[in-house]
């Protein structure tokens, strides 16, 4: 019923009331006596509706005109609110029992911090009770690398730490944003795979080491046969140039797992000393041009930056981005090195007008003993764990590699650091490779 029908009705009862009182000469007391009437009528129809809505639970009760209309509306909203409540409620039943049954710990929490519900392996992981929901998750969880995680609000990679006590073990963490503010936690115990990582790199130390004896012994008799030819027998001069070959290529292997364990062991530890970049790069450039007279090495150093960090991590990982782009372009082509800033960041680019990296296997060059094509690598003598080293140095300098390739055109592997006071974060470069080209971002 419209306002406009309801003032119609009061106008005509009106209307009456005066005819009425006209016949009976006192109009004016028939209007005030309607009038009173009506209100009357329209405050007992308030207190129905207020008796109503302090038990909505209940059907509404019976009332005509307005306020029946009134009425009628807002129950059907109502009706629809808790309709709408009892679907999310379901869905949040639904959530909860999910998130209940699982073997990793999940955990939801306000954007105030206020740890709002978990299930029972979170408790179990967190050391939480029962009576903990409502309580600050900071006041819950003692960790200071969980803290400064939580309270930094970059959740772009998972936390991995290890929690003290008699039983110490390893936590992985991840947070994820949604609603309004709120985040979710999933809580992993990764101390069997930080073992088994642990144990994995013993063993490649270990075995790296207690080969270094015997190899070195092998190749110093290699080395004494090959010496003076002229007494060995020509048909043993071939297969010991062929030996000494391997070997030393199994002593640059050894090398280089031995290197790669260092870098895993110390990753992180250490890094506060200032790098000159530049005068770094000056060395190297030296040192190839004694070592490859007839390669170009060309620098371009258009930044005047130092990258806190180790350098002979450094060192070896730009000597490795350097010896392949060497290795795998052609006589007589030029390699680039650059050195700038770009976008409040420093990038460290080896560029060369080599072969190039067909698209499928850029995703996993990093990887270690990955192998492009086993002939070529072969040929040049790589042992398939220079741009694993250089993945690793990245990371300890909190850097990011990124690698773009041409077929037939060339490469160029970039190291991004972050600029003074930043944290690299991985992020799609901002000037588009040209067609053709692959551009891969490698995390670290």
């Amino acid at each position: 019923m419209s306002w406009f029908t309801t003032a119609t009705r009061v106008g005509f009862l009106l209307l009456v009331a005066v005819c009425i009182g006209w016949y009976y000469d006192m109009p004016l007391l028939a209007v005030a006596a309607t009038l009173l009437c009506l209100v009357g009528y329209w405050l007992y129809q308030m207190y129905q509706v207020q008796r109503w809505l302090a038990d909505p639970g209940n059907p509404p009760p019976e009332t005509y005109g307005i306020w029946g209309d009134l009425l009628s509306q807002m129950y059907q909203l109502q009706k629809k609110d808790r309709q709408a409540r009892a679907r999310l409620q379901s869905t949040v039943d639904y959530l909860q029992n999910s998130f209940t049954s699982m073997r990793d710990g999940v955990a939801i929490v306000d954007d105030h911090g206020i740890l709002k519900w978990f299930n029972e392996p979170a408790r179990l992981l967190l050391g939480l009770r029962s009576e903990d929901e409502g309580q600050s998750l900071m006041n819950l969880v003692r960790a200071p690398e969980f803290l400064r995680y939580f309270n930094r609000g970059e959740f772009g990679t998972p936390l991995e730490y290890r929690t003290g006590g008699d039983s110490s073990s390893w936590l992985s963490v991840e947070i994820t944003r949604f609603g309004a503010g709120d985040r979710l936690l999933f809580i992993r115990n990764i101390t069997a795979s930080v073992r088994m990582e642990k144990v994995r790199k013993d063993f490649v130390a270990n075995v790296s080491h207690e080969l270094r004896t015997p190899l070195t012994v092998i190749s110093g008799y290699l080395g004494t046969f090959l010496g003076d030819t002229s007494k060995l027998d020509s048909r043993y001069i071939k297969p010991l140039q062929q030996m000494q070959q391997q070997a030393d290529r199994m002593e640059n292997l050894l090398k280089d797992l031995l290197w790669l364990s260092r870098i895993e062991g110390e990753q992180g530890i250490g890094m506060h000393t200032p790098v000159d970049i530049r005068a770094l790069l000056s060395e190297l450039q030296d040192e190839l041009r004694t070592a490859y007279p007839g390669r170009k090495v060309e620098l371009e150093l258009a930044a005047d930056h130092k990258v806190a960090g180790d350098y002979r991590e450094l060192y070896s990982a730009v000597s490795n981005l350097l010896l392949n782009a060497i290795k795998y372009s052609k006589e007589g082509s030029v390699v680039r090195v650059s050195w700038r800033q770009q976008d409040g960041s420093y990038h460290l680019a080896v560029s060369d007008e080599g072969i190039g990296i067909d698209a499928a296997h850029i995703p996993h060059l990093t990887e270690r003993f990955y192998r492009v094509e086993d002939s070529r690598s072969t040929a040049c003598g790589g042992t398939g764990l220079g741009l694993a080293i250089v993945k690793h140095v990245a990371a300890s300098h909190a850097a990011r590699l990124q690698i773009a390739s041409q077929l037939g055109k060339g490469s160029t592997f970039t190291l991004v650091f972050p600029g003074q006071g930043k944290v690299a974060t991985t992020r799609e470069s901002s000037t588009p490779p040209a067609q053709g080209t692959t551009t891969v971002t490698t995390r670290v």
